[in-house]
């Protein structure tokens, strides 16, 4: 990773050395296996060493392996000279990310956009959803909303005194997260009824909000390339009958999707109809409204029925 990135492996965010960044939108983290992991929030991407090589030099991964023996030395061609690394097995210690915000009112235009996915200003409240004038990162001013560009924080509470956020600024195209809370918090988790018929596993906060509307409860790993782990799944299924995944129906969606149902047959798989031109719940609501949405759940209920999946 140190070899390949330039820079050294420690804890905290940076901005990303694989394309051109003005923003400090990635970090190191290990999985639990172990393995090293190099994670760019703002694209969403989670890659090991050899997916760094591959991204890198937009190689396959028979190319990057290639590439990793070649300047390592790890090749029977004498002529190659091994490279010297400093390889760092250990994150070197730093200070915490420090993620701040300046709160301020939901504006009339901000609570209709929330809106459009039945989303109400008591349920951003109950998911400590917050406007912000001003986001600081570490003591510096890192963005300031605008008219055009609103900016949202999500809160998870306080970590060794350090207060956890999640910033989404959704009209930007790209980089429309940074955070600084641990890659296990469950969004929406704590909002979650003691016992119920049926829970959602789905992909965002936006997602949950939009599902508890509708009367779902829901959750959401931090990452759509992230699932709960097996001690949090084992919980949901003695406090709810059904535990349902419902991610997005794009490449990444049906990706996680599929590998998420090899892992756990004993989910109840759901996805959206790209015919429906909607991607997810969210997307759904704000294009076929409160109605719609109940209707289309109805139906699909009644099809597990049908198909003996739920009673």
């Amino acid at each position: 990773m140190t070899y390949y990135l330039g820079i050294p492996v420690k804890k905290g965010l940076f901005k990303s050395p694989l394309r051109s960044d003005s923003h400090v939108t990635c970090s190191f983290f290990r999985g639990k296996s172990g393995n090293l992991y190099f994670k760019d929030f703002a694209s969403g991407k989670c890659l090991t060493f050899e997916g760094v090589v591959m991204e890198k030099y937009n190689c396959n991964y028979h190319t990057a392996l290639r590439i990793i023996a070649k300047d390592f030395g790890y090749t029977k061609d004498s002529s190659v000279k091994k490279v010297a690394v400093k390889i760092q097995p250990k994150f070197e210690e730093e200070k915490q990310t420090f993620i701040q915000i300046e709160a301020k009112d939901f504006s009339e235009p901000e609570l209709k956009w929330w809106g459009s996915f039945g989303i109400t200003k008591d349920i951003l409240y109950k998911f400590k959803v917050y406007s912000c004038s001003t986001v600081f990162l570490n003591g510096n001013i890192y963005a300031q909303s605008a008219q055009h560009s609103p900016i949202y924080g999500y809160y998870f509470g306080k970590k060794e005194n350090i207060e956890q956020w999640r910033i989404y600024m959704p009209k930007r195209k790209e980089f429309r997260f940074i955070g600084n809370v641990s890659t296990k918090t469950i969004q929406g988790y704590k909002q979650l009824a003691k016992s119920g018929k049926l829970v959602v596993i789905t992909k965002s906060m936006k997602d949950v909000m939009c599902l508890y509307s509708l009367g779902i409860p829901a959750i959401a790993p931090n990452s759509e390339t992230q699932f709960v782990s097996d001690k949090i799944l084992e919980e949901l299924k003695q406090r709810f009958k059904y535990v349902v995944l419902l991610y997005d129906n794009d490449l990444t969606g049906v990706r996680f999707t599929n590998k998420i149902r090899k892992e756990h047959p004993e989910l109840i798989v759901s996805m959206i109809p790209r015919s429906t031109g909607a991607k997810d719940i969210s997307d759904y609501y704000h294009m076929y409204g409160r109605k719609g949405t109940q209707e289309f759940i109805t139906n699909y209920i009644k099809k597990l029925k049908k198909n003996e999946k739920v009673d």
